[in-house]
């Protein structure tokens, strides 16, 4: 009777086990390295969540033929997101806020809102993408930064200004 032959993780030099990355992990890796970690955040965390796998021969070879399909959507992403950018930079968002009359805030305007406004204008920008020094509290034409991820950074102008009272 055949036994079935269990797969060995190999160690690496520092004792942790050697994983190949499936996806890029943040503080990690990029896809298709292969990097030491701990047992624990390898079994509980990146095989079950399919971010690593085993380094084998197949995997290997598998793994070449995704990174040649991964690398031209990543190229075609990457190419959409500067063409955002270049929209971004030149748009202009205005946001209305209650304000006394010097111009300062009730309250802040932050990430969430610029987020909302931008999506109102059909850019799709979500709020951790939005880079603030500060919450913004008095009105006025503020630049700010966003981050659209695969290191591609724009600024867009925010306008804050004083909503009007109703009478």
């Amino acid at each position: 009777m055949a036994t079935k032959q269990r797969q060995q993780i190999r160690k690496g030099p520092h004792g942790g086990m050697q994983l190949v990355l499936t996806e890029d992990v943040p503080h990690l890796g990029q896809q298709g390295q292969v990097v030491e970690v701990k047992g624990g955040y390898g079994r509980n965390y990146l095989l079950p969540n399919g971010l690593a796998t085993i380094p084998t021969e197949h995997n290997m070879r598998l793994l070449a033929r995704y990174q040649e399909r991964v690398q031209q959507a990543r190229e075609a992403k990457i190419a959409d997101l500067k063409v955002l950018a270049e929209q971004i930079a030149r748009t202009t968002v205005t946001i209305t806020a209650i304000a006394n009359e010097e111009g300062h805030l009730y309250g802040s305007v932050g990430a969430p809102e610029i987020s909302k406004a931008l999506k109102a204008q059909n850019l799709n920008i979500e709020p951790e993408m939005v880079r603030l020094e500060g919450p913004i509290k008095e009105c006025a034409l503020y630049a700010v930064k966003l981050h659209l991820g695969h290191d591609i950074e724009t600024e867009v102008k925010v306008l804050v200004v004083r909503q009007e009272e109703k009478s």
